[in-house]
């Protein structure tokens, strides 16, 4: 059973980041945006039965909970802490699945080149973008590489925050463009 370490606001207002001092997954990622998708899953669905919940998204030490900004953040976290700490613990079949962990997109579909661009991209998200979402309490997956146009979607907090499809996609679209000049970042 995790134990929350510490609660961290994120630049999302209406999100709140659960530090845990226990994994719950070992690289595995889980987002949802509502209890059908949860379905299956039973600490997001536990979150989901919490009136105001309008996504989950978790992943190793941390989750993240948005809500639809009418409820009270200290009233509500009460709330949220219980099934947080009554969910089981990341285990060793956790670990054994981290690396099958999909990324979105069918790889089996892309060209061997679109592939190694992929890679270059990925390799550059992974420096210098998703540590600072994940700071915050988010992240981003790839969803596909079609031509010049890369499609991202963000998970957790930057899901529906504004800063996430505004300035942060802007910064994504300049970095790969110093790797792929006349590539179009979209968020989807």
């Amino acid at each position: 059973m995790p134990k929350i370490a510490e609660i961290e606001p994120t630049p999302n207002p209406n999100a709140m980041k659960f530090v845990l001092k226990e994994p719950l997954t070992w690289g595995i990622s889980r987002s949802y945006e509502n209890a059908t998708q949860a379905e299956g899953d039973m600490l997001a669905s536990a979150l989901f039965e919490i009136e105001h919940v309008t996504s989950v998204f978790y992943v190793d030490h941390w989750i993240t909970v948005t809500q639809d900004g009418s409820a009270d953040w200290q009233e509500l976290m009460r709330k949220l802490a219980v099934p947080i700490r009554e969910a089981p613990a990341a285990d060793a079949e956790s670990e054994k699945y981290a690396a099958q962990a999909e990324s979105g997109m069918d790889l089996d579909k892309l060209s061997d080149a679109d592939k190694e661009r992929l890679g270059r991209i990925n390799d550059i998200l992974d420096d210098q973008i998703r540590p600072y979402l994940q700071g915050d309490g988010g992240d981003l997956y790839v969803v596909g590489l079609e031509g010049n146009k890369l499609k991202v979607h963000y998970q957790g907090a930057c899901g529906s925050c504004p800063s996430s499809i505004s300035g942060t996609l802007a910064g994504i679209e300049s970095l790969v463009r110093q790797i792929e000049p006349d590539m179009e970042v979209v968020a989807v």
